[in-house]
């Protein structure tokens, strides 16, 4: 069955990219959704234009990545809500969005489905599948906490873009695959090679 992979306009692209590698990498098939804003912040952070016709996405996402083969990858326009991702028949290990904006929080928590990457996740909330949202802000209001809560209250598991540094990260890439190894835990995926905290001497 594959995972979706919801990406949202708040910043830290860095982190789908790097979630879409090990994914591809390790041969999984990955759904992917980007909201409408998804294509400001790549052109805000990256100076680039991501497309908006699907099979030009897919390989846009694949050269990001860096994975030119492996895995399957589709790619869905952010208005489809009438793609498979949308209905609950369709089978999934669930969905990751990340990063994931206060927006796309407060509309998930309100229950409003006004794109598709919204759907796919109001879907897996109402199916009981498995739902994990990467926040990417700093600091919260009582707004987002709260938003958060229910979220979490409805089923969904939270990890926030927090880095840990047992680990001893060297780069960026570090960091940011430490958070993007612990989202995907939440699903049960293991393929992102960090070195896990096996407690003190």
């Amino acid at each position: 069955m594959p995972l979706i992979l919801g990406v949202s306009g708040a910043s830290g692209l860095i982190y789908a990219v790097r979630a879409l590698k090990f994914l591809l990498a390790a041969e999984y098939a990955v759904e992917l959704v980007a909201s409408k804003s998804t294509y400001m912040v790549w052109q805000a952070e990256q100076n680039i234009r991501m497309p908006v016709e699907p099979l030009q996405q897919e390989q846009f996402w694949r050269q990001q990545a860096g994975v030119e083969t492996q895995g399957k990858l589709y790619c869905h326009h952010w208005s489809n809500v009438g793609a498979n991702i949308a209905s609950g028949s369709y089978r999934t290990l669930g969905m990751v969005v990340i990063p994931c904006s206060m927006s796309t929080v407060a509309k998930l928590a309100a229950g409003l489905s006004s794109d598709l990457l919204e759907r796919a996740s109001d879907v897996q909330l109402k199916e009981g599948r498995k739902l994990v949202i990467v926040p990417r802000e700093t600091p919260f209001s009582l707004i987002h906490l709260r938003n958060l809560t229910m979220l979490a209250e409805a089923g969904a598991r939270i990890v926030p873009a927090i880095p840990a540094w047992y680990h001893k990260p060297q780069t960026i890439e570090d960091l940011v695959d430490f958070v993007v190894a612990r989202a995907l835990d939440q699903l049960d995926i293991d393929c992102i090679p960090i070195q896990r905290w096996q407690g003190c001497d």
